[in-house]
């Protein structure tokens, strides 16, 4: 586990189950500015942030409850998404071929770098070194996307990419930030009267439904928030600059001045220096396509067995 200098305890304070079957909300996804989030995931790599490596090492835990063994999968986004925590995985599925997706040719080279095994170790001589590329239709079995789906500013399209990038009964797992994230900063901004720090992050019924509109099946998401305690306003922020960026079309877009940056300074440091954010987690499956029955439908004899032998293997462990 990577170190986080400053931090002085993490606590997880909440958890809870959704299954959004009968659910139906009403709200839309909060908007993001397509522009800034680009430029986001343009920035030169860095180290994999903490709290994401601590969030890919829960969601792993999470796998247990899979009985499906994916003979390939993706991991989508590792640089940030935690690529300390992709060996987690890997050592999982020791068999399964690995594809990893990411768009920024400096972040492939990263990536790259970073998961390739020392030249003495042994297993560098039979293990299959994972391919960079964006995975074709149907091509894997399980998809992995860690804390990253909040900061994408059309995330049903993403769904809808990920869903086509799974095979029949292949599952994906995801997390992301919900609602109750930065809840201090929110209340300090407001008080201040300064616009919002962050974008607004979705709530999980919300992202439970897009998953079924982009064609996921049984989708099941539970959360946590995880409390940050921090012992300069210097490290929260600097912690802040790492997880990402505010995406909010009505931010403040000019450059702040000094004058703003002590008076931010000074109201962090007279409260608690502390930052919950609360981490949702999802998974849910492609399922086979429904056939569309009409007066006379024609199958071929391939279309007639495929439909036949079909069975769902995606389950969950009682």
């Amino acid at each position: 586990m990577m170190a986080l200098t400053g931090l002085t305890n993490i606590e997880s304070i909440y958890s809870a189950d959704f299954t959004t079957d009968n659910h139906m909300s009403t709200q839309r996804p909060p908007t993001i500015d397509p522009q800034a989030a680009r430029r986001w995931q343009q920035m030169p790599p860095s180290l994999s942030p903490w709290l994401h490596e601590e969030v890919a090492r829960r969601m792993q835990e999470r796998l247990a409850w899979i009985k499906l063994q994916p003979r390939s999968w993706a991991h989508w986004e590792p640089v940030q998404g935690g690529l300390e925590a992709h060996a987690l995985v890997a050592q999982r599925y020791p068999q399964a071929r690995c594809v990893v997706t990411e768009f920024d040719a400096r972040r492939v080279a990263y990536a790259a770098r970073a998961l390739a095994k020392p030249w003495w170790r042994p297993s560098r001589w039979w293990a299959t070194a994972p391919r960079f590329e964006t995975p074709a239709d149907g091509a894997v079995q399980m998809l992995w996307s860690n804390m990253g789906l909040h900061m994408s500013a059309d995330p049903q399209g993403l769904m809808a990419q990920w869903q086509r990038a799974l095979s029949i009964d292949g599952f994906l797992m995801f997390s992301c930030l919900g609602p109750d994230t930065l809840q201090e900063l929110r209340g300090l901004y407001q008080a201040l009267g300064w616009p919002a720090p962050s974008h607004e992050f979705t709530d999980m019924h919300d992202w439970g439904d897009m998953l079924v509109a982009a064609g996921f099946a049984e989708p099941v998401m539970d959360m946590e928030r995880i409390t940050l305690i921090f012992e300069t306003p210097q490290r929260l922020l600097q912690e802040l600059r790492g997880l990402g960026r505010n995406l909010q079309p009505q931010r403040f877009l000019g450059l702040r001045g000094r004058q703003w940056h002590r008076q931010l300074h000074q109201a962090l440091a007279s409260a608690p220096l502390q930052l919950t954010f609360e981490v949702i987690y999802g998974h849910a499956f492609r399922p086979a396509p429904r056939l569309d029955i009409q007066a006379e439908t024609v199958l071929s004899l391939a279309q007639m067995r495929e439909t036949l032998n079909q069975r769902k293997s995606y389950s969950k462990n009682p």
